[in-house]
This record gives structure tokens, C-alpha cells and sequence, in this order.
């Protein structure tokens, strides 16, 4: 069955003549309309590498001189999957930490892995999970922005990553904006899925 707005516009294959003697242009013009609404539709909507979500993400301001910093924010996979890497082309070293009180005192460690279960969010945040970026090549002023790679592993073994390009700023997104700090240009970057 035929639209009427299609009819009403010559789309209808056996009123337009163009289309009736090139089927085959018609086939490509589809395939490329189609490509370019999954492409919007990815892009405009909060994307997903495979089943992980990532959220809020920014990465802690720092001075000239500073080494190290973290990275903070909320992932949520659709299955089970393991946190298996963390990589930036500004940092050296880049590795999932743990902050934790044992006997009075506080204790970081590093994570080989980080599990995230299955529907749950896990929130990498100051105190607690983390990512730690060690030598870094530069200074990270806030308004700029860090290009992470996040790696994970699946139940089955298969491997994906989710490709990150995350606001620096001096507080968490949510935490300036109620503490009255403009934290405008990590606004775009607050909700960062891939």
C-alpha cells in the first residue's frame, strides 16, 4: 500500500518516471536514508556500546605540576560484564582504584577488574571507585576536556569498549550546579553514552 503523501509526490515507483527507469538508484537512495536515520538515531538519543551505559562522567581539574587526578562517573550494563581497562592519550597510566576504610584508615588499591552487574549502576566516585590517571602530559584546566577508552569483557569473553570525551572541572557536574558553579560547558558532556 502507497501513502498518500507518497502518491501526492510522485514517490509511487510507477508514477515517477525517474525511478521507473533507475530501480537501482531508487534501492541506494533507501539504503542511504535509512544509514542516515540509525546514524541520528544513535547520535541523538543516549547511545549504548552493545548493553553499557555511561553517565555524568568528568575527570577532576589540576594544577601545573600535578601528575595524577581522577575520573569519575555512573556505568550501567544491560548484562554482567567486567570493567577490564581504562586507557587516555593524556595520561600514562590509567587504572580503576579503590578507596577503602580498613582499621581507621583510608586504603587505594588498584582493580584488575571491576564487575558490574547486571542492570545495577556503579558509580566511580571521589572516596570510592575510581579511575586513576597517573603521569599525565599536561595540565588539565577546568573547562577542557580528556579523551578516555573504557574496556570491557562479557560472560563470554568478548571484549568492547566505550570511547569517552569527558568534561574537567573542579567539582562533579551536578554538585557545581547546586553549589551554584556555572559548569556550562560540561553540560553536553553529562550524559555520555557510546
Amino acid at each position: 500500500m502507497i501513502h498518500p503523501c507518497c502518491t501526492r509526490a510522485g514517490l509511487h515507483l510507477g508514477e515517477n518516471p525517474f525511478f521507473r527507469k533507475n530501480p537501482v538508484k531508487l534501492n541506494a537512495l533507501i539504503t542511504a536514508a535509512l544509514a542516515a536515520l540509525s546514524a541520528f538515531c544513535v547520535a541523538g538519543t543516549p547511545a549504548w556500546a552493545q548493553t553499557i551505559e555511561v553517565k555524568d562522567a568528568w575527570v577532576r581539574s589540576t594544577v601545573e605540576g600535578q601528575q595524577g587526578t581522577g575520573a569519575f562517573m555512573k556505568i550501567t550494563a544491560r548484562e554482567t560484564v567486567r570493567l577490564v581497562g581504562v586507557s587516555s592519550s593524556l595520561a600514562g597510566i590509567a587504572e580503576v582504584h579503590e578507596m577503602k576504610l580498613e582499621n581507621d584508615v583510608m586504603k587505594m588499591r588498584r582493580l584488575p577488574t571491576l564487575v558490574l552487574p547486571a542492570g545495577k549502576t556503579v558509580e566511580l566516585k571521589p572516596g570510592g571507585y575510581h579511575v586513576m590517571l597517573m603521569d599525565l602530559k599536561q595540565p588539565l584546566p577546568k573547562g577542557s576536556t580528556m579523551p578516555l577508552t573504557l574496556r570491557f569483557k562479557d560472560a563470554k569473553g568478548a571484549d568492547s569498549k566505550v570511547e569517552l570525551t569527558v568534561p574537567v572541572s573542579t567539582v562533579a557536574p551536578h554538585a557545581g550546579a547546586a553549589a551554584g558553579e556555572s559548569n556550562d560547558k560540561a553540560a553536553p558532556h553529562a550524559a555520555h553514552k557510546h
